[in-house]
């Protein structure tokens, strides 16, 4: 197995510019970061902090304003988000057109389709229309969706935060399956989350990386996030986020 990083972020900086006369907001700057294959790691922070717009980076989907991300060639990767959006089919079609447009044929997408829902437990489901599934139907449709394309990398964009307790349980069993290899016929997956779920990020993450207006301030083991020391070196908000006393 390679020794290369799958994703490396040298001094990104991202400016959404609000018009052409100026303004905007700096979504992130100078993160500088490095992932590592078998990594679980959280990205935390206040609302605002640069959670999403880092995600959509290491994705693809936003360019950087400035400095460099690369990513190993041939990643295969595939990002969740909040609220997934669902094509209007059954749920069975909202994952088999994905495999047919990576080339399977039609039938072949089905089974392994079919496959994908057994594996997160909607089986039954199969022919409902996925967007009169509940919520937490459609995030484990979606994850679904994903662990059928067999990804070497999750991104996911805080996936459970509108979801009720029971629907969070089974989401995050999903993500600790999928991250540890037990999903059948897939090698472990490397899981990189935003999360306001400091209990989550507990049960799941293996590292954390706290953001503070766009600005990476930590980068810890996630024992050594909790235990508070380090922290005290970081700043005030980042002891106050891990107290539950910051939003």
């Amino acid at each position: 197995m390679s020794t290369l990083p799958l994703f490396t972020l040298d001094a990104v900086d991202v400016h959404f510019h609000a018009s052409s006369r100026g303004g905007g907001v700096r979504a992130l700057v100078g993160v500088s970061l490095t992932f590592q294959v078998g990594e679980r790691i959280a990205l935390v922070g206040a609302n605002g902090c640069g959670k999403s717009t880092l995600l959509r980076v290491l994705h693809g989907l936003v360019t950087p304003s400035r400095g460099a991300m690369t990513s190993r060639s041939g990643l295969r990767q595939a990002m969740l988000f909040q609220q997934p959006h669902m094509l209007r089919s059954s749920a069975q079609n909202n994952i088999a057109m994905g495999l047919w447009l990576q080339g399977k044929g039609w039938r072949l997408a089905q089974e392994q389709a079919l496959l994908a829902l057994q594996r997160v437990g909607l089986a039954e489901q199969a022919q409902r229309q996925a967007r009169r599934l509940s919520g937490g139907q459609q995030q484990r449709l979606a994850l679904a969706r994903a662990w059928a394309m067999q990804p070497q990398v999750l991104l996911l964009d805080e996936p459970t935060a509108s979801l009720d307790p029971h629907a969070k349980r089974e989401v995050e069993t999903l993500m600790a399956e999928f991250a540890s290899g037990a999903a059948h016929g897939v090698d472990p997956m490397t899981l990189v989350f935003a999360s306001h779920n400091l209990g989550q990020v507990k049960r799941l993450a293996s590292r954390v990386i706290y953001l503070e207006r766009g600005r990476m301030l930590a980068d810890l083991p996630v024992h050594e996030f909790f235990d508070g020391t380090r922290l005290q070196q970081v700043s005030p908000a980042a002891q106050l986020f891990v107290k539950g006393e910051l939003a």
